[in-house]
């Protein structure tokens, strides 16, 4: 997929899809729609050759028909043709693709979704990690940038968001996404390519106050989940600082075996209070402040 100008991309999935048959069906002239999965809404016009938009983009009324058809991809309309959102990766040689849900869209890769999306949509997901660890106060780590949600989240309230990404593919991916606009217009967000395993030991010590962890799950990136990262990352917090991080259902039977080589391994590093949180589906490790309080 080639990168193209983002702002005022026209982006669709099988809901908008539904809403311009549903309209055809009933012989309307024009209908409303969501240019970008959900954010704002425009008019547009139905002919009996396709839709067209404001911006003179036309989409045919067989692509309507294939978007509707794809309910796991998001659509890039360009030059009157449309291109699914999907990227093959060279570094992980994985495939990511933009899903759509019912509100924000998440990120498949090799087959697995980046947020939880049962009964729950990925931006709420999302922020139940970051208030296990509020305030969100100061320098923060995220370890996964993903779609970027977790560091527009943080930047809200932080003063600097450091952002990991290892995969070029999914980076591009988060670029064709309306919802991750703040991750590349934020100046408070900082992004670094490589791989968080090699570029965390790079950073100084106690330079963090908060660290969201929030890797693909262990069979994708077993070493995200090592002692030796986690001494890595405990080095790296300030003292009274607070790691939340992700593991997945911690009451399922792989979960919990996760969970408790996560939770021996953390306190291994160094971290003396852990806090399991099953609504976030991961814990909290607390680093002592020098004094002993906890900030």
């Amino acid at each position: 997929m080639e990168a193209r100008t983002r702002e005022g991309e026209i982006v669709l999935s099988y809901i908008q899809a539904e809403t311009l048959l549903a309209a055809r069906r009933a012989g309307a002239h024009q209908v409303e729609i969501s240019p970008d999965l959900g954010i704002s809404m425009v008019i547009v016009t139905l002919t009996d050759d396709g839709i067209r938009f404001t911006s003179h983009e036309v989409v045919g009324w067989t692509d309507v028909e294939k978007i509707r058809r794809a309910e796991n991809s998001c659509f890039l309309v360009y030059e009157n043709t449309i291109q699914a959102i999907h990227v093959f990766s060279e570094t992980t040689n994985r495939v990511c693709s933009l899903m759509p849900t019912k509100r924000t869209p998440t990120m498949l890769i090799a087959g697995f979704t980046m947020h939880r999306i049962v009964d729950i949509d990925p931006m709420q997901d999302t922020r139940k990690k970051i208030t296990t660890i509020t305030p969100i106060v100061g320098r923060v780590l995220d370890t996964a940038t993903g779609l970027g949600y977790t560091a527009i989240e943080a930047a809200r309230t932080a003063d600097e968001v450091v952002t990991i990404e290892l995969d070029p593919g999914a980076q591009e991916i988060a670029q064709h996404n309306p919802w991750s606009r703040g991750l590349f217009s934020n100046p408070k967000i900082k992004q670094v390519m490589g791989d968080a395993f090699e570029i965390v030991p790079t950073f100084a010590d106690a330079s963090f106050a908060r660290i969201i962890h929030d890797p693909p799950i262990f069979s994708l990136a077993g070493e995200l989940y090592s002692g030796q990262f986690y001494r890595e990352l405990y080095r790296v917090l300030k003292p009274g600082g607070r790691l939340f991080h992700y593991i997945g259902d911690l009451n399922s039977k792989s979960g919990g075996t996760v969970t408790r080589g996560a939770l021996r391994r953390l306190q291994e590093s160094g971290f003396t209070r852990i806090v399991k949180c099953p609504e976030a589906f991961g814990v909290v490790a607390y680093k002592e402040a020098r004094d002993g309080a906890r900030k």
